[in-house]
C-alpha cells in the first residue's frame, strides 16, 4: 500500500520547483501565465512552510555549533530571497495584482529578476540540505529495504553527472552575469528551442543541491528536518 504522506510532500516540493522554472521562461509565455506560475509557486512554498512550521521554529530556537548556525543562515537566506521576490512581484505586477497602488521602477524590476535567479540557487541549496530526507521518503514510497553499495555508487555517478551538466549550464545561460546584477544582451531564443531552456535551468538548480549535499556529508549529518 502506498504511503501518501511522503508522496504529497515530494509533490509539493517538486511542484514549487517546476513553477519556478516555468516562471523563468517569461519570453515563452504571456505575462499572465508568468504571474500565475509565480502565484502558484508562492502558494506551494507557503504550504511547505506551514507543513514544516514546527521544525522551522525549532531550528532557530535550538543552540548548536558552527554547522547549525550555517544551516540556519542558509535557510534565512532562502526566506529573505523569497520575501524580496514576493515584494517585487507585487510591485511590478501587470495582471494579477495590477490593481495595487504601487509604483513600478526600473530598479525594482531588475531586483525582481536578480532575486529570481538567486532563488534558483537557494532552492538548490535547500534541496541539498534535505536530500537525505528526500531519499528516505523515496525509499519509503518505492518500498526499498536495506542498503546497496552498488546503488550508492550509481547514485553518486548520477549526482556527479548532474553537477557537471549544471556547471556547463551556468555558462550556457550566462548565469554569473545574471547573479551579479549586470546587463547582458544574451537572451534565450524560444523560437529555436524550448526544452533545452528548462533542462539547463534544471541543471543550474541541481548544481548547488549536489554540492550542498556532499558538503553536509563531509561535515557530518545535520539534524534539521525541514
Amino acid at each position: 500500500m502506498i504511503k501518501w504522506k511522503p508522496v504529497r510532500r515530494l509533490a509539493l516540493t517538486a511542484g514549487a520547483s517546476l513553477c519556478l522554472l516555468l516562471a523563468l521562461a517569461y519570453w515563452w509565455q504571456t505575462n499572465l501565465v508568468h504571474e500565475l506560475a509565480g502565484v502558484a509557486m508562492f502558494a506551494l512554498v507557503g504550504r511547505h512552510v506551514y507543513v514544516n512550521r514546527v521544525s522551522l521554529l525549532n531550528m532557530f530556537r535550538r543552540r548548536g555549533g558552527v554547522k547549525r548556525r550555517l544551516v540556519s543562515g542558509l535557510h534565512l537566506m532562502f526566506i529573505a530571497n523569497m520575501l524580496v521576490l514576493q515584494a517585487t512581484s507585487l510591485a511590478i505586477s501587470q495582471s494579477v495584482f495590477a490593481w495595487l497602488p504601487i509604483r513600478e521602477t526600473v530598479t525594482v524590476r531588475d531586483l525582481h529578476w536578480v532575486s529570481a535567479y538567486w532563488l534558483v540557487m537557494t532552492v538548490g541549496v535547500h534541496v541539498g540540505l534535505h536530500w537525505s530526507r528526500v531519499m528516505a521518503m523515496t525509499r519509503s514510497i518505492l518500498r526499498i529495504r536495506g542498503e546497496s553499495g552498488l546503488r550508492a555508487w550509481i547514485l553518486r555517478m548520477v549526482a556527479t553527472a548532474f553537477a557537471a551538466f549544471g556547471l556547463w549550464s551556468c555558462g550556457v545561460l550566462n548565469l554569473i552575469t545574471k547573479l551579479t546584477w549586470n546587463y547582458s544582451l544574451e537572451f534565450w531564443d524560444f523560437a529555436d528551442s524550448v526544452a533545452p531552456f528548462f533542462l539547463h535551468w534544471g541543471g543550474v538548480l541541481a548544481l548547488p543541491a549536489v554540492v550542498t549535499y556532499y558538503l553536509v556529508q563531509i561535515g557530518g549529518r545535520t539534524s534539521t528536518k525541514i
